[in-house]
């Protein structure tokens, strides 16, 4: 089994390297879904990899939907351009159209601008109109693996459409379960998929190193997210899923 660790930090990346996982997802905006990081974040995040753990950056400039203008298509190319240049390992992209089919020009785009990274393809397709056909227009596209939870709100639920997923694959494609997996599930979803790879977060909440807070005053949205408590990527969680997992 292959461990993949979705995170936010150079620090994440040293702790999922630390732990013996095989791969992170370099991310920002977790809440959101994941959008492209920061050009620093990643070019740090290489160089505390050192070659012990491959680096992929998800490449998507904003939450929210996945039909992108063609302002947002120039930045996901420069963006492909700037992880190359920071010697990231791959790369994790996905578009639909706006009737719900995989984007399957913009995809190719994006793939010749990644090459010869790695290239993953992302949650996009748990929200495509018809999961299979969409498979097919993922294999078309020559990518590496998909990630996945089984166009279901976690990997678990999704289970039954993964495992099809990985019997069509036929050698074609990796199929990346994601979605809700933890150490009370990782077991099962491996023995339901068949898959060989798994994709989580492996956070903890650790309280904030400042002294000093001031009540009321909050930088996220309507949620209010505290600001004294921060999810953070540890070994020790990271272990814990992939011992949970076998």
């Amino acid at each position: 089994m292959r461990y993949e660790i979705c995170l936010e930090s150079a620090d994440g990346v040293a702790a999922a390297a630390e732990a013996g996982a095989d791969r992170v997802e370099l991310c920002a905006g977790l809440f959101e879904g994941g959008i492209t990081p920061s050009l620093g974040m990643i070019k740090e995040a290489v160089a505390v990899a050192a070659g012990r753990i491959k680096v992929h950056v998800i490449i998507r400039p904003r939450g929210g939907d996945f039909i992108y203008t063609p302002s947002e298509v120039e930045v996901m190319l420069e963006d492909i351009e700037a992880v190359k240049a920071a010697g990231a390992d791959g790369v994790v992209i996905g578009a639909l159209t706006p009737e719900g089919e995989i984007d399957t020009e913009l995809c190719a785009r994006l793939v010749e601008a990644a090459r010869p990274l790695s290239v993953t393809f992302h949650r996009a397709f748990d929200v495509a109109r018809d999961p299979l056909a969409a498979f097919e227009d993922v294999i078309s596209l020559g990518v590496d693996r998909l990630l996945t939870s089984g166009a279901a709100p976690s990997a678990l639920e999704g289970s039954e459409l993964i495992a099809e997923l990985v019997g069509k694959a036929g050698g074609r494609i990796i199929i990346l379960p994601a979605g809700g997996i933890t150490e009370a599930t990782a077991a099962r979803v491996a023995r339901e998929t068949g898959a060989t790879e798994l994709h989580f977060t492996a956070t903890e909440a650790v309280s904030s190193r400042s002294r000093f807070t001031r009540d009321g005053i909050y930088m996220g949205g309507a949620l209010y997210p505290p600001e004294t408590v921060q999810a953070v990527t540890t070994a020790t969680r990271v272990r814990s899923i992939m011992a949970a997992a076998v």
